[in-house]
């Protein structure tokens, strides 16, 4: 289950009841769920009686179904709009001025599409003063999962180009495929639903099994930020050229223009010491500049 991160609490409503919450913005990845909570607190000292209503919009409003389900601290389930003996209206009892912790649990279907919307909203009410209301309104949005898919070491690009290829000829909703050089071993894949994913893959020579859990974008975006072809390399390295009419030949960095994303090295067996200039991406490091 996917945990959303909190940020500072928000009360809504006045006189003798609010709603205390940290988050009402979601992003939820197709066939996967968000977990929340709010509170219900009183103004005073004296028991109450408070009667919350739930109501669901989906947008568009021909969206695949979402499951909400509601609970309170010692899991007792409260609400579940997909069950038949669950009422979108109930009755809870708040002591005092203390809070009383609703937790809620939000699943969007494995048939979402992207940017599928849900907007949760619930009202509590003091059942002897019905005008003492406080409201929020929790909105949830579908969204892609990215999935590293294990491939054999050196056939990532073939892995890659097999599911894209698979991806185009029938009804997928794979929306990006990335198979990083300096990635070995696995190939990224971005799309709605991760059991159609899943389909997809299934039989792609040379392509193993799906890391369990979806990826943060964090954790790839400097996959997505091409390094220059220059970088890591340094002055006074020893590299071994692997193209061009040199290669094979040792030599040692002596000047590196990052703007053309070139270097120039001084070939060791080179019977004059001419300087020679090759592309950051034709030479190899042997050894660093100590």
């Amino acid at each position: 289950m996917y945990q959303d991160s909190q940020n500072a609490a928000t009360e809504s409503g006045s006189g003798m009841l609010s709603l205390i919450f940290d988050k009402t913005e979601f992003r939820v990845p197709a066939s996967g769920s968000i977990s929340t909570s709010f509170q219900i607190k009183g103004s005073d000292s004296s028991k109450k009686k408070v009667r919350l209503s739930v109501s669901l919009e989906l947008l568009p409003d021909d969206a695949a179904e979402w499951n909400v389900r509601l609970f309170d601290a010692t899991g007792a389930s409260l609400y579940d709009n997909q069950s038949s003996q669950s009422s979108s209206e109930f009755d809870i009892f708040i002591e005092g001025s203390s809070a009383k912790i609703i937790k809620m649990d939000i699943y969007a279907p494995v048939g979402a599409a992207l940017h599928d919307k849900l907007a949760v909203r619930i009202s509590s009410c003091l059942v002897d003063i019905p005008d003492e209301c406080a409201t929020v309104q929790f909105n949830a949005e579908a969204r892609q999962s990215i999935m590293a898919l294990k491939t054999s070491i050196g056939h990532e690009k073939d892995v890659a180009d097999g599911i894209a290829s698979r991806a185009k000829a029938g009804k997928s909703d794979i929306s990006a495929i990335l198979a990083p050089t300096n990635l070995r071993g696995y190939v990224l894949i971005e799309g709605m639903n991760t059991d159609k994913m899943r389909e997809v893959v299934r039989g792609v020579r040379k392509a193993h099994s799906f890391v369990e859990g979806e990826m943060n974008f964090d954790e790839i975006d400097h996959y997505l930020a091409p390094k220059p072809l220059v970088s890591g390399i340094v002055e006074g390295d020893v590299v071994e050229l692997v193209a061009g009419p040199f290669k094979g030949e040792k030599a040692r960095v002596q000047q590196i223009d990052e703007a053309k994303e070139e270097i120039t090295v001084e070939l060791f067996e080179a019977m004059v010491p001419i300087p020679v200039t090759v592309r950051g991406d034709h030479v190899r490091v042997l050894e660093k500049e100590r």
